[in-house]
């Protein structure tokens, strides 16, 4: 009976240690959260590990639409240009500072159908990658456009920088001869208007960055103090104090806020009416 006891104590007592070490790193300020500093190569390996682990698991079942059509290709090269390249480069073309300055660095897509299915590459886009500096493209590209992004990437490969940059070239307003060239457009564009879903207004809230002035139920912030809370935020009589606080004028107030109220500091955060009334039906929900 003894050896059992002080092998759990002696177990105990290592998790003791552990948690104290931890916390002594923690609150004593030891690890380096600085950018100019890597991961060691064991951290940067057991996260890149975890990840692509990750991101198989959960696009297992997307089933990829055709990615050979040329007008989907040439609409990925418009939103690769606009939404890739500054982080991830391009042929041709280097990261902007951003993208440079980051850890871990993002690395070039030239080579992303070598590492990826085109299903994990949507999920990727389309979700993005926690904690990594990689933004999840949901609410700003429709369903096309994230397709679009993966068709062009698959075409990357063949590329040289001469093509890529002809590819991307945006055309002049009013010139002569100019070739049309699919733009890379906003979400609500082309998604009809669907039922409000609470759950992915929860999603969008932090999304659109109003958790990073808003302390808001449910959703993970630093507790800002930047706008007023938004607890009880369905029980309250007003928005803004001018606004009845119905959902169409949450709406309202999320997408045209300068002219609901001029002199307010809140900024236009770009919201689609699909997502301001996802949003409002979660605010709604907040007693």
């Amino acid at each position: 009976m003894g050896a059992p006891k002080t092998v759990l104590l002696t177990v105990a007592a290592l998790g003791l240690a552990g948690a104290a070490a931890g916390a002594l790193v923690v609150y004593g300020g030891l690890y380096d959260v600085a950018a100019t500093q890597q991961h060691f190569q064991p951290v940067y390996s057991l996260l890149e590990t975890a990840m692509h682990q990750s991101v198989r698991m959960r696009a297992r079942n997307i089933e990829p639409p055709r990615l050979d059509d040329e007008r989907l290709v040439m609409r990925g090269a418009a939103c690769f240009r606009d939404k890739c390249v500054q982080c991830h480069g391009a042929p041709g073309v280097a990261q902007g500072d951003i993208g440079k300055s980051m850890q871990p660095l993002p690395g070039p897509l030239v080579d992303a159908r070598h590492h990826w299915k085109p299903r994990e590459l949507y999920w990727l886009t389309k979700h993005g990658i926690r904690m990594s500096g990689m933004p999840a493209w949901e609410f700003r590209l429709s369903e096309e456009d994230l397709w679009s992004v993966v068709a062009f990437m698959a075409r990357l490969p063949e590329l040289t920088p001469q093509q890529y940059a002809e590819a991307t070239r945006v055309e002049p307003t009013g010139a002569q001869g100019a070739v049309a060239r699919p733009a890379c457009g906003p979400a609500e564009s082309v998604a009809p208007l669907r039922a409000a879903d609470a759950q992915r207004g929860a999603r969008a809230l932090y999304q659109y960055a109003c958790s990073a002035c808003h302390t808001i139920p449910g959703i993970t912030g630093s507790s800002p103090n930047v706008g007023p809370p938004l607890a009880g935020m369905g029980g309250r009589s007003l928005i803004a104090g001018k606004l009845a606080n119905t959902p169409d004028n949450m709406v309202r107030w999320l997408r045209h806020t300068r002219e609901v109220d001029p002199l307010t500091a809140m900024p236009e955060m770009g919201v689609s009416e699909q997502d301001a009334r996802d949003i409002a039906a979660y605010l709604a929900a907040l007693r």
